[in-house]
Formats: C-alpha cells, structure tokens, sequence
C-alpha cells in the first residue's frame, strides 16, 4: 500500500514537470496550449504533417488491437500457438 500511494504522490507531482513552462504557452497556438514546449507550428504544412501522423498512429493502434484480439490464425502448427500454449 505504502509503494501504491508513492507512486500515485509521484504522478500528481510529476504531472506539474510536464506542461508547458509559461514562455511556452504564449508561444502556441490555443490548439496545443499548455501541452508542448517550444515555438509551436509555423506552417499549414505542420498541421498536415502532424495530422497525417496521427492519424497513421491511430490506424497502427486500431489494427494492432484487432490483431491481438482476434488474430485468425487457425492451423494448429502456427509458432503463435506454440508460444501461447507453454
């Protein structure tokens, strides 16, 4: 118990370390506000750049669950299920 409450002292305290410092926050646009360091986007090719990424994290994301939930492999010599079966 005493680890469990540490830990959870040391996130709400870590959490102050990880937004953004003030200087900072001028800096960005209200979008990522308080969230990053730095001077922010300076072109429309940022965004995009950004939002293409995001977007091919979420599909790796979503693809990766559903292959870990329901991968289809059905042969009974798959290495998988000699991994899951030891």
């Amino acid at each position: 118990m005493k680890k469990l409450t540490i830990r959870i002292l040391g996130f709400i305290l870590s959490v102050e370390f990880l937004s953004a410092c003030p200087v900072c926050e001028q800096q960005q646009p209200s979008i990522t506000r308080g969230l990053t360091h730095g001077a922010g986007p300076e072109s429309n090719w940022d965004w995009i750049i950004v939002s293409l990424l995001a977007g091919i994290t979420l599909l790796t994301l979503i693809l990766s669950l559903k292959l870990l939930i329901r991968p289809g492999e059905k042969s009974p010599d798959h290495v998988k299920l000699s991994v899951l079966n030891k």
